[in-house]
């Protein structure tokens, strides 16, 4: 289908693109990649009067690498995040997720912003940026706000993001240990039907911190917090991973669609964590 009319307005700095959120209201929507806002508009899912194209505004890009922590400007593209040799070495799960998304038509013009603030289940960032505890930085006509990943989701494509509030940057502090991003999915540059982010380091022979996230298996990413901990003080043997796999099934609410059943979904979420804690026990 074609989208409805609207009309099409590119500012070249925040302040600009602020002022016409504040300025236009409710009938208008920010566009980044437009990965997910262009599909909805040509099923007239969404029907905008006006969009925003961000593009253009310098401020939102880059990524700044520091001993504790990274800094992404919303606009980066997925591309972008595999190419930055300094990225890869302080978080390496980004570049391992990033390379799992959609395909390089996309990931060239797909940005992280866009992938983590719309609020939908199935993209791969959101539920990353949890399990890294990462931090959005929202700003609008009232200022900047910071808001942890973990707070962020409310619901199928509902968020704390006001609607005058433009997402800008990310914050993750830079992990240790071992990491993994596990995905499965029916074809090259599908949704997943499960995946799973794992984040783990180890004192001694044991897990002394795990950080576990799941990705399209609730109407918002999950970060199971109960996962995490049925893994500390362990060698990530197979009593321990079980315990972990029940806790985050215990945490999730998948539903059937064209990926599969309830218990198909939820067989695969056990097999792709079960995976990723061992590749991740496996780099600590």
């Amino acid at each position: 289908m074609i989208p409805p009319a609207f009309e099409y307005h590119r500012p070249t700095d925040l302040a600009s693109a602020v002022g016409l959120l504040a300025q236009l209201g409710d009938e208008a929507r920010v566009i980044a990649g437009g990965h997910s806002l262009i599909p909805m508009m040509k099923l007239r899912m969404a029907e905008p009067a006006h969009l925003v194209d961000l593009q253009s505004v310098g401020e939102l890009k880059g990524i700044t690498v520091a001993s504790d922590h990274v800094q992404i400007g919303a606009m980066v593209t997925q591309s972008d995040l595999i190419a930055h040799d300094g990225l890869a070495r302080a978080i390496p799960l980004i570049r391992e997720a990033a390379l799992q998304i959609a395909d390089p038509q996309v990931r060239y013009v797909g940005t992280i912003g866009g992938n983590v603030a719309n609020g939908d289940p199935g993209n791969d960032m959101p539920g990353l940026m949890q399990c890294l505890d990462a931090s959005f930085t929202l700003t609008g006509p009232s200022g900047s706000r910071d808001v942890a990943a973990r707070d962020f989701y409310h619901g199928l494509y509902s968020t704390d993001r006001a609607d005058d509030e433009i997402l800008t940057r990310i914050t993750i502090p830079v992990p240790a240990g071992g990491y993994a991003y596990e995905k499965q999915k029916r074809k090259i540059g599908d949704y997943a039907t499960a995946a799973a982010a794992v984040l783990l380091n180890r004192r001694g022979g044991t897990v002394s911190f795990a950080s576990i996230a799941m990705t399209n298996l609730s109407d918002m990413p999950v970060w199971s917090q109960a996962a995490g901990e049925a893994l500390l003080g362990t060698d990530c043997g197979t009593e321990a991973v079980t315990a972990a796999i029940a806790a985050m099934l215990a945490d999730i609410d998948p539903q059937a669609d064209n990926r599969g059943p309830i218990a198909f979904k939820r067989h695969v979420a056990g097999v792709i964590l079960a995976r990723a804690i061992a590749r991740a026990w496996s780099r600590t």
